[in-house]
């Protein structure tokens, strides 16, 4: 009768992690997908920059969405991705960048964020589409050819070269002029 039941519960047990794992799977789908990132106004103006790049639009068909760019491929990386990504949602919520002109005011520190991380994971997202060994360079322009060469051999990275290559490039924040009297430390 015990063996019945541990069997039985093993069983349950067993059948629910499943459960568990398809809606979990299905969950990490749906917060991938455009609609879901876009759903919040202050992603609207990404989208609208993304639009107008070829990563959304090109002759071959073949279209990036944010979860290409943003979110790692990677099971543990991804999942801090997610978690981390609640702080686009707390702003959002909070009204920090709920505006155009709210965004523009943070643009720069949020872009810098993103450079930065894709500098550390050396481009991991940009190098599941564009991968230096996959790279004909012989089909690419001189100039091209020339960069991405010279890139590769010093140990660069896509965003080293490629910042604004999906949405506008912010400008850099004028330093503060300083004021008459001020010192300087």
């Amino acid at each position: 009768m015990a063996k019945r039941v541990s069997l039985g519960l093993a069983i349950i047990i067993f059948i629910a992690g499943v459960v568990f794992a398809g809606l979990f799977n299905v969950g990490l789908s749906a917060t991938n997908e455009m609609a879901f990132c876009t759903s919040c106004h202050s992603m609207k103006i990404n989208l609208e920059e993304l639009k107008e790049t070829v990563h959304y639009k090109s002759a071959s068909g073949v279209r990036a969405t944010c979860a290409d760019c943003h979110v790692p491929k990677p099971f543990v990386p991804k999942m801090v991705a997610k978690v981390l990504a609640y702080k686009d949602v707390m702003h959002e919520i909070l009204g920090t960048i709920d505006t155009p002109e709210k965004y523009e005011t943070h643009r720069w520190g949020m872009a810098n964020r993103v450079w930065d991380k894709m500098k550390a994971t050396d481009s991991r997202e940009c190098r599941s589409c564009h991968a230096w060994d996959a790279m004909d360079l012989a089909e690419q322009d001189r100039s091209a050819r020339k960069r991405h060469g010279r890139a590769r051999d010093e140990g660069k990275t896509c965003i080293d070269c490629h910042k604004g290559i999906a949405h506008e490039e912010p400008d850099e924040p004028e330093e503060p002029e300083e004021t008459e009297g001020s010192e300087q430390g």
